[in-house]
């Protein structure tokens, strides 16, 4: 396996691309009972014809259409078990929501909720979608108006046509994947003299500038599709903006597909203190908006490029843990969020934080939140890492507030003192469980094959 220290080299730009291991050991297993790889892909759009109530800022209705939204859905199958990956062009949504779907996907069609991530790439210029959970605790004057049920059944309806159409449509594929790098973001946590933090730019500040790709392609080598992580807010568009956008992340999806000829899966990573380089502007043409295809577009492109060795060879394992970490004291819960909290026997009461883990052979740990997490923590935990390639993907399967480092909590500011559910301890909380799974369950897990083949001895 690739050495760990690739993993820390960033200086300037990193194009970095391996062949995914392969434990030969588990060759017999695999090849007698799981099967070739296959993957597929669909695109699904849910522009609204309509007005729409949109999210990310202060209540307001959309006026028309930018650029459309969509559903972009990966399914990948290592002949054991199947994982699908969504990526919705929608802020945030809460995890209530995300459960009623992964929900009714076990029961239509057997997917274990493990196997199903919904991440957003949290366009602040997209409709609201369900209930607004904890926003709602933060911001009630934002959501005084009814829950859109309808658009609602419509994002539902289409997610779970769209991965029905992704199952059916699996082909043979490989896999590979690589780093990338790109300035479009920045630190937005401007500090003052008196050493308070308020919405701005921070050169200064943690950053987290990497790409991390994957590319699928079918078996004769044609590509099928890209997934791209990086941590960046879905803030060009200001709140005077009142057309739909999927805003950067969609602007750069859209680029490079047309360059690429194929669908581009752009997963959000740690962006809680992380801006657009050009943030809340008006308009498209004010916030440069179209600049995002060469500023992040690009980067992706040139990092595609460097992808030259691709698998066929792919085990896949996903794995979860519940971290509790104590809630702001006298903050008010909402009611769709009851399995997310707890008291104790003292009487603190908990929040229950949902951690997904997702492995592609012994190269590739991805790791999710319900969360708009600082970038120096997920930073910080590829560090410890013992894998070369190791990813964040942030507002996936819902949203709990913004979780800011311990560092940040001197500083005070939207980010910590409105908007987000946790105590200073929280960066501790959070951390350890995560690295220490990273480093024994994921290292240590046996591929599906393997245990299948364990219980027939």
């Amino acid at each position: 396996m690739i050495s760990k220290r690739l993993n820390f080299i960033i200086p300037v730009l990193i194009l970095l691309s391996v062949q995914l291991s392969y434990a030969q050991q588990n060759t017999d297993i695999n090849n007698t009972q799981s099967g070739e790889f296959r993957a597929s892909v669909v695109k699904v759009n849910i522009t609204p014809d309509a007005p729409k109530m949109l999210l990310g800022y202060g209540a307001r209705k959309s006026t028309g259409v930018n650029d459309h939204i969509f559903h972009k859905i990966i399914a990948m199958d290592d002949g054991v078990k199947q994982f699908f990956l969504v990526s919705s062009d929608i802020c945030v949504i809460s995890p209530s929501e995300y459960d009623h779907v992964a929900s009714l996907l076990q029961k239509k069609l057997g997917i274990d909720p493990l196997n199903f991530w919904w991440s957003l790439t949290h366009t602040h210029s997209a409709p609201e979608v369900g209930v607004p959970g904890l926003p709602a605790v933060f911001m009630g004057e934002r959501y005084e108006h009814e829950v859109d049920t309808a658009y609602t059944a419509l994002v539902e309806k289409k997610l779970i046509e769209g991965i029905i159409e992704a199952r059916n449509k699996l082909t043979p594929a490989r896999l590979g994947v690589g780093w990338g790098y790109s300035n479009a973001n920045i630190n937005r946590r401007a500090w003052d003299i008196d050493g308070k933090a308020s919405g701005g730019m921070n050169p200064d500040g943690p950053v987290d500038r990497r790409i991390g790709l994957m590319r699928l392609d079918k078996a004769d080598g044609n590509p099928l599709a890209l997934i791209a992580n990086y941590a960046i807010h879905g803030t060009v568009l200001g709140p005077a903006n009142t057309e739909i956008s999927g805003d950067a992340p969609g602007i750069v999806s859209e680029y490079v597909e047309q360059k690429t000829g194929i669908p581009l899966l752009f997963i959000n990573g740690a962006a809680g203190n992380l801006a657009p380089i050009y943030s809340v502007y008006p308009n498209p043409k004010a916030g440069h908006l179209g600049q995002f295809r060469v500023l992040l577009g690009d980067k992706i492109l040139d990092a595609n490029k460097e992808i030259v060795s691709t698998t066929d060879a792919i085990k896949l394992f996903t794995g979860s843990l519940t971290i509790e970490t104590p809630r702001k004291p006298n903050l008010a819960w909402p009611v769709d969020l009851g399995k997310y909290t707890r008291t104790t026997s003292s009487g603190i009461k908990m929040v229950k934080l949902p951690i997904r883990f997702f492995k592609i052979n012994e190269d590739v740990a991805i790791w999710s939140a319900p969360l708009e997490l600082f970038c120096e923590i997920s930073n910080g935990i590829r560090e410890r890492s013992p894998f070369p390639f190791t990813f964040y993907y942030g507002y996936t399967n819902g949203w709990l507030g913004y979780l800011a480092s311990e560092k940040e909590w001197q500083h005070g500011g939207y980010e910590v003192e409105r908007v987000s559910p946790y105590t200073i301890s929280v960066e501790k909380d959070f951390t350890e469980p995560i690295v220490s799974y990273l480093q024994n369950e994921m290292v240590n897990s046996i591929t599906n094959p393997q245990k299948e083949n364990l219980k027939k001895k």
